[in-house]
């Protein structure tokens, strides 16, 4: 006798939807988790400001202004800021040695400063829409700046293990007996990215 429950299906909007126990279960924590969070009163991510503010050799607005560079490279809703902190922190550490880091990254952050209140009187970071910034890194995308921060962000923020569950990413299997047997076929990662 097969002990499996089969999943359920349902008819939305004409559309047969499968839901298995595995995507409720993970849709209902995470329901769990955002009406915790709500019923706190508080916020689970700090604001801007406050991670950019342990930027010490780069300066808080030089840390703002990589956090909302970063955000606009790759662009994830779902996904906190202090994710892309953890990117991009490691500039600061470096910078403390790397005269040259150091000044590619504050020339390229002033530059794209400039070029933002040359177009709407106010910094990058404080730029209101995304698709407004986006239009501003066209004008940078081939310089050594924006390409440092993209090519860094790629690895940095993609190979941090912490985000790859908002992928749908359950890290290495070889030692839970493959994918075979653990969905080596689910594609609902598709619909979350």
């Amino acid at each position: 006798m097969d002990n499996k429950i089969p999943p359920a299906s349902m008819r939305v909007l004409g559309k047969t939807v499968t839901l298995s126990r595995r995507g409720f279960l993970k849709g209902s924590g995470l329901t769990a988790l955002g009406i915790g969070a709500l019923s706190t009163g508080t916020l689970m991510t700090p604001a801007r400001d406050a991670l950019a503010a342990d930027f010490a050799n780069l300066g808080a607005d030089v840390g703002k202004t990589l956090l909302v560079l970063a955000r606009d490279i790759f662009p994830h809703d779902k996904i906190s800021d202090r994710y892309y902190m953890l990117a991009i922190e490691p500039y600061d550490a470096r910078c403390a040695t790397d005269a040259a880091l150091r000044t590619l990254i504050t020339e390229g952050v002033a530059q794209l400063d400039r070029l933002a209140r040359s177009r709407h009187d106010k910094p990058y970071a404080e730029v209101p829409t995304e698709a407004e910034r986006v239009a501003l890194l066209y004008t940078i995308e081939h310089g050594a700046f924006f390409q440092k921060i993209k090519g860094d962000m790629v690895t940095g923020f993609y190979n941090n293990k912490a985000v790859w569950p908002f992928f749908g990413e359950e890290g290495s299997a070889w030692e839970k007996g493959g994918y075979v047997n653990r969905g080596f076929d689910d594609i609902d990662w598709l619909a979350n990215a």
